[in-house]
């Protein structure tokens, strides 16, 4: 693990070395922790193509069989059969056969696994984001300080 992370501003992270990697150890357990660290791997490698994420909001709706998921995408019935298979690899999708027709249903268990995951920064967000509104403060009252400064002065020195 290399320290600073790469764009680490400590002037505005808040973030110590050591907090830095207490954190980043703490996300591994939690990882490991919530199941099986190659198949969160493998959702958000399925998650990153948008395409398989259109599948995946299409598929909200209700089953769909893989004809009905290749018509609005102007995409080949193998190439959808590909993102399908990536999905159902990821724990996404379940397909099912029935007679010549595939039909496909979302699976939310792994998105919610996902999720879980991500929940895990939250913290980590709301704390960035309370800085950066005390910080963005601060700079106002700054600001409106060095305005009533500038007033007062002028004052003077029509006065004077």
């Amino acid at each position: 693990m290399l320290w600073p992370p790469a764009g680490y501003d400590d002037r505005t992270s808040g973030l110590t070395a050591a907090s830095y990697i207490a954190t980043n150890a703490y996300m591994q357990l939690a990882m490991q922790a919530s199941g099986d660290a190659e198949a969160l791997n493998r959702t958000f490698f399925a998650l990153a193509d948008p395409t398989r994420r259109a599948i995946l909001a299409r598929l909200t709706l209700g089953e769909a069989s893989v004809t009905e998921l290749v018509a609005p995408f102007g995409l080949s019935q193998p190439t959808i059969s590909r993102h399908l298979k990536v999905l159902a690899e990821a724990g996404l999708v379940e397909r099912r056969r029935e007679a010549q027709f595939r039909h496909c249903r979302l699976n939310a268990a792994r998105l919610a696994e996902a999720w879980g995951w991500l929940g895990n920064y939250r913290e980590f967000w709301e704390r960035s984001f309370d800085r950066l509104d005390a910080y963005a403060k601060q700079l106002l009252e700054a600001e409106k300080a060095e305005k009533k400064e500038k007033t007062r002065e002028r004052g003077q020195r029509k006065r004077g």
